[in-house]
């Protein structure tokens, strides 16, 4: 047979095919198989560090969800508890009122009723009286002790009744109320719109909506971090959020950020008087910027640069002062700059650095500067160049800082598209010159 008959093709379930002689995939497929399965492991992986960590989160949130609930009704307990506390002492309360009311004419009903038995005893025994004088002296006494007698005064009414049914009690209705105790409801998961997302001028503005009304909602928490990822990183390479709570809107703007990461993820959730809802989906914004350092390379001798910080050093790096020609500036213990050392220089290691001379003191690496209130450009002019420019700095006597991780200013880009027809970072940074 054709020795290409002996070829034939097969089809791996991923996807792939390779041809095979003899029943032997060649070296180029059996690497795509392996690079699929390496990468389809690799998901798999991460997914079930995904199930993991969302199996720790029932059980931490589980946990957390019985603890408030026993809080919840150890605080309903406390007020039962108090307001029973308060009916039982306004019942012993309206007890002892009116036992004290009764006690109180039970007294003077008894000492009326001792008084009047005497008299009436003393009565009794006036009427065995035989001298007519005696008689008439004890009828006088008899009348003018009946006349003061308190048993004639006595109100024999109680002054207080024994009912007490005004402190009686009927709970149905709030029995009822605490039979329908049921969980509250959990607000809806917002949902972020990536169109009505805005990343600019090293800010970021999300909004979101709410699937349906809720006007139980009090406010929003927005959660945002940085990531390299575009989605969601594995669950070991996540970075904690970063929260801001109390939003009253449904959009908010973090301005001033340094875009150091590739992306931002953002999360959201609404809260009401209560409980918080579920997160929303997680969106992903890219931020771009531009991330540089200062070229140590291309700086003077005498010039100190770390990353992005530049300080003059007059020692030139060597340790220690270097020695002065001619004479120093008076009053100052600081030598001047053209007059520093760099004959001792080694010229293997930065001898790049020799084409600065006098006060050349300056470093390069890529920077456009812009006002950064108004967002305008400080300084430009047009003209052909056949390189990119790089933008220089003199120090002398001092230091200066730079920010990195900074986006070019969106007024800025408006500006390049309609004068240059080009936009974007590279091409600001290709066409402007700023000092």
């Amino acid at each position: 047979m054709d020795a290409q008959k002996n070829w034939c093709t097969k089809t791996w379930r991923g996807g792939h095919s390779w041809r095979s002689n003899t029943g032997e995939a060649t070296e180029e497929a059996l690497q795509r198989i392996i690079s699929t399965l390496a990468n389809k492991n690799d998901e798999i992986q991460n997914f079930i560090d995904t199930l993991n960590h969302t199996l720790k989160g029932v059980q931490e949130n589980s946990s957390n969800i019985l603890s408030e609930l026993d809080e919840e009704f150890d605080s309903l307990y406390s007020i039962l508890d108090e307001v029973k506390e308060s009916m039982i002492n306004s019942i012993k309360q309206e007890q002892a009122r009116k036992s004290q009311e009764l006690q109180s004419q039970i007294s003077q009903c008894n000492n009326a009723l001792e008084n009047s038995e005497e008299l009436l005893e003393f009565a009794t025994r006036s009427l065995d009286i035989k001298e007519p004088e005696e008689f008439s002296k004890a009828a006088r006494q008899i009348k003018d002790r009946v006349t003061m007698a308190s048993a004639f005064r006595l109100s024999l009414k109680p002054k207080v009744s024994d009912n007490m049914t005004h402190l009686m009690v009927d709970f149905s209705q709030e029995r009822q109320m605490l039979q329908t105790l049921k969980f509250l409801p959990v607000p809806k998961a917002p949902e972020i719109d990536p169109v009505e997302c805005l990343v600019a001028d090293n800010s970021v503005t999300v909004a979101w909506r709410m699937p349906e009304e809720d006007n139980k909602i009090d406010h929003f928490i927005l959660e945002h971090r940085k990531t390299n990822f575009d989605g969601l990183p594995r669950v070991k390479d996540e970075r904690c959020w970063e929260i801001i709570d109390n939003i009253k809107g449904t959009e908010y703007t973090l301005s001033g950020l340094k875009f150091d990461s590739k992306y931002m993820n953002f999360r959201v959730r609404a809260c009401n008087k209560a409980v918080a809802g579920e997160y929303s989906d997680p969106v992903t914004l890219e931020t771009k910027a531009l991330n540089f350092n200062l070229d140590n390379s291309s700086s003077h001798l005498n010039l100190k640069v770390e990353d992005t910080c530049v300080e003059w050093d007059p020692t030139g790096g060597k340790g220690q002062e270097s020695k002065i020609k001619g004479k120093e500036n008076k009053g100052s213990g600081t030598p001047s700059p053209k007059r520093t050392s760099v004959g001792s220089r080694p010229p293997a290691v930065r001898g790049s650095r020799d084409r600065f001379t006098g006060e050349s003191y300056t470093v390069l690496g890529q920077l456009s500067f812009y006002d950064a209130n108004s967002k305008q450009l400080l300084y430009s002019f047009k003209t052909k160049f056949t390189q990119p420019l790089l933008p220089g700095f003199m120090v002398w006597c001092g230091g200066l800082s730079l920010s990195t991780g900074m986006q070019v200013p969106s007024a800025v880009r408006t500006l390049q598209k309609s004068e240059n027809g080009m936009t974007g970072s590279a091409s600001s940074l290709n066409n402007l010159v700023t000092q």
